[in-house]
């Protein structure tokens, strides 16, 4: 199956991509890596008047490290996360995270504007974006917009992005003293979807958390800021103190039942995430014991 007719306009800067939004609505689509876009189209999932092409708008692209915050462009493509020193500098998270995305042909077009964008609930990237506590900028008719990350995804390929509005950049606070990180997730197949995944930032400070951000993703129509990371923040993380995180866990995911695993499989899985999570950032195998996927 092929996309249905559409008409095609390539924008020569940010003022020109949002006019050309502006004057046709909820009929334009924006193409930036069109790697979802594209075969989303041609499935006739969706089927836009008007693709308005951001791909050659170069304040988009690149990546820039200044005053404690990490500056990402829209159409920075994964495989130049990648391969970024300041991303590995400052948000090795990423680095680690980008390596799951897919396959390299995916990576070698790819953007980050346009992962984050697409929001698929089962997407290492948006819930990255939610354990770097990241900021989204947007800019529509009315000017630039903030917004961050875990006020941006709203629901299964839903955003708080409107019709009228471009994504131009993402902004990452650069890491803090002794900050460590964690990613993991379980697919099929290296470079398939996630059954169920987690990326972590945190601060260790001695044998405890003085900060945790838990953000799973492909347990619900978006990806989940775990609220259960605060019972183990500032506190001595026992086995029972993690027994606990981890059936307030599985209490506040709403996972969802389809052909790769059910309710009951993906809760436990998010659970031996976390568990293999506390474990390696605080060099405590003994809380990991006994739990396996």
């Amino acid at each position: 199956m092929k996309a249905s007719a559409f008409s095609y306009a390539r924008a020569t800067s940010v003022g020109n991509a949002l006019e050309l939004l502006a004057a046709h609505g909820d009929g334009a689509k924006v193409l930036s890596g069109g790697q979802s876009l594209m075969p989303a189209m041609n499935l006739r999932l969706i089927s836009p008047d008007l693709i308005v092409d951001i791909g050659g708008i170069a304040e988009l692209r690149g990546i820039a490290a200044r005053d404690n915050v990490l500056i990402i462009g829209a159409l920075t493509r994964h495989v130049d996360l990648l391969a970024s020193p300041d991303i590995a500098a400052h948000a090795p998270l990423l680095t680690e995270a980008v390596a799951h995305v897919a396959h390299p042909a995916i990576r070698n077009r790819g953007t980050l504007g346009g992962s984050l964008a697409h929001a698929d609930p089962a997407s290492e990237l948006p819930a990255c974006m939610l354990a770097l506590n990241a900021t989204i900028i947007v800019r529509g008719p009315a000017g630039e917009r903030r917004i961050a990350a875990q006020d941006f995804f709203t629901g299964i390929y839903e955003t708080a992005l409107s019709a009228q509005e471009l994504l131009v950049a993402v902004e990452l606070p650069v890491a803090r003293r002794n900050s460590a990180h964690f990613f993991s997730e379980f697919a099929r197949r290296h470079g398939d979807y996630a059954i169920v995944g987690l990326a972590a930032q945190a601060v260790v400070d001695g044998d405890a958390f003085a900060d945790l951000r838990l953000g799973f993703f492909a347990v619900g129509d978006r990806p989940v800021l775990a609220k259960a990371a605060l019972r183990l923040v500032k506190t001595a993380v026992t086995p029972a103190v993690l027994s606990e995180a981890s059936t307030a866990l599985g209490e506040e995911l709403d996972p969802q039942d389809d052909q790769q695993a059910s309710v009951a499989m993906r809760r436990h899985l998010a659970k031996v995430l976390l568990a293999r999570c506390v474990s390696t950032l605080l060099g405590r195998p003994d809380l990991n014991a006994g739990r396996s996927a």
